[in-house]
């Protein structure tokens, strides 16, 4: 079957390619908006699952791969900041603290129906920033501002961060790689 990539993000799209697999990245169809009352987990893997099940017509025998991730600080979830302003905003209250990223993917078999989903936790501290060094990094490192907290650890925002736990490194990224082989593996695509 065709493997589907609901994402313009070539770092998910690397990600997956590693797995030596022929993938088709497409932009999903999703309001990310999160509903009131929603948890950041509960917000992921819907937003996950509805990217994925976005592209089932258009892909109607395919395995469908949506993610997406919602970060978590005191209680409250850290979208996109959509502005540098908001970015620099983000950071300052960030820094130095541990932010708890949730990235899900869901696998969605588009012949069959079947889903499969799956949340990687990441707990990331970052460093004591100053003002200026967010201020140098957002402007060095302008899309970060189309990540959750600006946050965007696979370039230069590496420099912003003290500590990562994560059980899948790749999570971070925005795909847990570790449970995407085994929800490719019980669709019966072979990794090995």
């Amino acid at each position: 079957m065709q493997i589907v990539l609901a994402s313009t993000s070539p770092y998910r799209r690397e990600i997956v390619e590693r797995l030596g697999l022929p993938v088709t990245a497409v932009a999903p169809v999703c309001d990310e908006t999160p509903l009131a009352g929603e948890t950041a987990l509960d917000t992921a893997v819907r937003l996950a699952r509805s990217k994925a099940m976005s592209l089932a017509e258009r892909f109607p025998e395919a395995l469908i791969i949506g993610g997406d991730q919602v970060a978590l600080l005191d209680g409250q979830q850290i979208g996109k900041p959509g502005s540098f302003e908001n970015g620099v905003a983000m950071l300052q209250w960030m820094s130095g603290r541990t932010v708890v990223f949730h990235s899900a993917l869901a696998l969605y078999n588009s012949k069959s129906g079947h889903i499969q989903e799956d949340v990687g936790i990441t707990r990331v501290t970052l460093r004591q920033l100053t003002e200026q060094q967010i201020r140098n990094y957002l402007t060095r490192e302008p899309d970060a501002l189309h990540c959750a907290g600006s946050a965007k650890s696979e370039t230069l925002g590496g420099a912003l961060l003290q500590k990562v736990e994560a059980d899948d490194p790749n999570a971070l990224i925005g795909v847990p790689l570790f449970a995407l082989v085994t929800m490719l593996q019980n669709e019966g695509v072979e990794i090995l």
